[in-house]
């Protein structure tokens, strides 16, 4: 029986992450994943490589390319001809980026010197994994420490059974082979907002349903009030409140049936696409068998250093309680391994930048305005507009704005937050600066290049001790 230092239960962000800093911290390492690729052939990455973070960018990317050339190229003095799209070589476009980035995975495993042991990972008594392939015998192997990174899936709902065919979730919805043209998306969350985003630059007639009454409530106010006007301006159809009751598949359409405002609506759509949020991956672990503890919704239960109630097995990222974003899970599985090699490592969960890729890209990190008011805690706002930006007005970026928000008495930076282009790459600076317990006044003080985009942090910054220059 092969037996090793460290085995790691899943090759997402969060496993394969964990599994190269024991390699290198000197633990002999294995990670065990289920994972399949379009060849049905064994693949590492997880969600987030095969059917989440990295081919959703890829074709919002795609897509961001097609709307600009058609829509926004004349006001750069650019004329063109008929744009047109291919959706299958957009695709594979998609998916050429998603097997070189797997391939990626399985080369930096094989440098770090980690055995990749292909299937199904369980828990079988203390200090043993069974791994079960998709063809051929279990085997078991032992370890001293198990990683549980096992990630999540897509959450169901009855009154949307997914088929993949008319009804898909967030995986189908990466692989649609032409451009529908009436798409429902259950669901005005990241997936959502981003797929929606995708199919409405490429010709879709796009339906949103959301069964909340607020949009993008864990955002700060102004930043979702801004993002929601600049998406619907666009063409996305948002309908807040409204309760998918059922949705029927007949023919080659979807009849969605929902509540609005305590009436029945319905509507016809050629694919419906059902995103309203995920849900922690523990099918075939063996939890119950194990007495693994897990909580009501089905998270895996670990304390402050990613321990289970069993020994020396440990859980990390979408598995356990906390933001299910990929960042989070690899920051867990660095600290976890140099934890497990007698390290002290910290990981702040309240300083993680969320970030959506929509356009404009909404992104923020911190304390919301509406939860410093809950807390009764006196703070001060500065806020810096896109549209007094010389670089966003070169590049016809004119939507969004900068918010910082910073304690009334100290100027501790408490939170950002942005809507606005390229926020996914500005909202690091806000990020670093809060890690060193940075003040507004930091950032008013650090001297930003211009024209950038970047000088709207440095502007909001000034706002905040009410000195802003270009408003």
């Amino acid at each position: 029986m092969q037996k090793y230092d460290v085995v790691v239960i899943g090759g997402g962000p969060g496993g394969y992450v964990a599994a190269i800093r024991c390699a290198q911290l000197g633990l002999r390492t294995a990670c065990v994943d289920a994972g399949l690729g379009p060849d049905k052939k064994p693949v590492l990455g997880g969600t987030c490589l095969n059917v989440g973070c990295i081919p959703s960018k890829a074709l919002l990317d795609s897509s961001h390319q097609f709307e600009r050339t058609k829509e926004h190229s004349d006001v750069h003095g650019i004329s063109t001809g008929e744009v047109k799209i291919d959706a299958p070589k957009m695709l594979a476009r998609k998916d050429k980026i998603v097997a070189t980035l797997t391939q990626g995975i399985a080369g930096l495993l094989k440098k770090n010197k980690i055995e990749w042991i292909a299937g199904f990972g369980s828990l079988a008594g203390a200090g043993k994994v069974t791994v079960t392939p998709h063809t051929g015998a279990a085997t078991t192997i032992e370890a001293t420490h198990i990683i549980i990174a096992t990630g999540s899936v897509p959450m169901a709902i009855p009154s949307a059974v997914v088929d993949q065919k008319l009804i898909c979730d967030s995986t189908g919805a990466l692989s649609f082979d032409q451009v529908p043209a009436r798409l429902g998306i259950i669901g005005a969350g990241v997936i959502g907002l981003e797929l929606g985003s995708v199919w409405r630059r490429l010709g879709s007639q796009v339906t949103v349903l959301e069964a909340m009454d607020s949009f993008l409530g864990a955002a700060d106010i102004d930043i979702s009030k801004e993002a929601h006007k600049c998406l619907k301006a666009q063409g996305l159809d948002i309908q807040l409140g409204a309760k998918v009751t059922s949705a029927v598949t007949s023919g080659k359409s979807v009849k969605v049936s929902y509540e609005l405002k305590g009436k029945v609506e319905n509507i016809t759509v050629d694919r419906l696409i059902v995103a309203v949020g995920r849900v922690p991956n523990t099918k075939g672990l063996g939890a119950e068998k194990a007495s693994l503890k897990m909580d009501a919704r089905g998270f895996v239960e670990v304390d402050a250093r990613f321990k289970t109630n069993l020994d020396k097995v440990y859980a990390i990222g979408d598995v356990v309680r906390g933001p299910m974003l990929a960042h989070r899970a690899s920051e867990d599985g660095v600290a976890l391994a140099e934890m497990i090699a007698g390290q002290h490592p910290v990981v702040d969960h309240n300083l993680i930048p969320w970030v959506i890729y929509t356009w404009p890209e909404i992104a923020w990190v911190g304390k919301t305005e509406q939860q410093l008011k809950t807390e009764g805690r006196k703070y001060r706002v500065g806020k810096f507009p896109f549209a007094a930006s010389g670089r966003a007005r070169a590049m016809d970026e004119k939507d969004g704005l900068v918010k910082l928000i910073a304690d009334a008495e100290t100027d501790e930076l408490l939170g950002g937050h942005i809507c606005g282009p390229n926020a996914s790459e500005l909202v690091s600076e806000i990020v670093l600066a809060m890690s060193f317990g940075a003040c507004a006044e930091d950032i008013a003080l650090t001297i930003h290049g211009h024209p950038t985009l970047a000088e709207s942090v440095h502007e909001a910054a000034l706002a905040v001790a009410g000195r802003t220059i270009h408003i």
